[in-house]
């Protein structure tokens, strides 16, 4: 990439954004939930539990004296199912092997646990793409806090101006507003389309075959 190119990092969320794990991740969450309080959760209340690490939610949920039990089982049924009930986006990889041959710096800003992060990234082949990945268990405050961010930031010594942010939530274009980032909006798959707006993002895309074509136009004009 041209030195004098603005962005020199790009940043990732998981869910929504690169990958499709919706449905995976409420039918774990539902899965605990019976097994462990005899209950179930409509899609909007398990929505509203996102921010904390699996973890937390799980804890607050079944009870801190369960709650590493619990997590087993999330976790197990996550992994077993993942490739079921997950899928990642059409023209991912084509969008992160372009982005390697710029040499631009990749990672990852996620509320996911480190655990489900990295069974997501290497069931899909591309953990190995990212050079720093943040999830909820690195950061003591969650999203919408740019704490994230600011590590990024810092890691690889940039300026807020050198990242953009990609992600589909209004967590996502709140952190990256109070860090200075830029920020992409995700459109092709997200349960919070109507909870963000455009206007509030510096750019917005309907599919990822159209971010890759604005990241063409921005990486070679420049």
């Amino acid at each position: 990439m041209d030195a004098e190119s603005k962005y020199k990092c790009i940043v990732f969320d998981v869910d929504g954004t690169l990958t499709q794990t919706a449905p995976l991740i409420f039918e774990s969450f539902n899965y605990v939930a019976e097994k462990y309080t005899g209950k179930t959760y409509t899609v909007p209340e398990i929505v509203s539990r996102f921010g904390p690490p699996e973890e937390m939610v799980i804890s607050s949920l079944v009870g801190a004296d369960k709650a590493k039990e619990a997590m087993d089982d999330y976790l197990r049924y996550y992994h077993r199912n993942h490739n079921k009930l997950a899928r990642l986006f059409p023209s991912v990889k084509e969008m992160l092997n372009f982005l390697r041959e710029r040499s631009l710096h990749l990672a990852i800003f996620t509320g996911k646990c480190r655990a489900t992060t990295n069974i997501t990234l290497e069931e899909f082949s591309i953990l190995g793409y990212f050079d720093y990945i943040v999830t909820g268990n690195d950061v003591k405050s969650y999203k919408p806090s740019a704490e994230g961010l600011i590590k990024i930031i810092n890691y690889f010594s940039l300026n807020p101006e050198n990242l953009l942010m990609v992600g589909d939530s209004r967590a996502d274009i709140e952190a990256s507003r109070h860090a200075g980032v830029s920020v992409a909006l995700a459109l092709w798959d997200t349960f919070f389309v109507d909870d963000v707006l455009p206007d509030d993002v510096d750019c917005a895309f309907r599919s990822i075959e159209e971010f890759l074509g604005w990241l063409k136009e921005q990486i070679n004009h420049n």
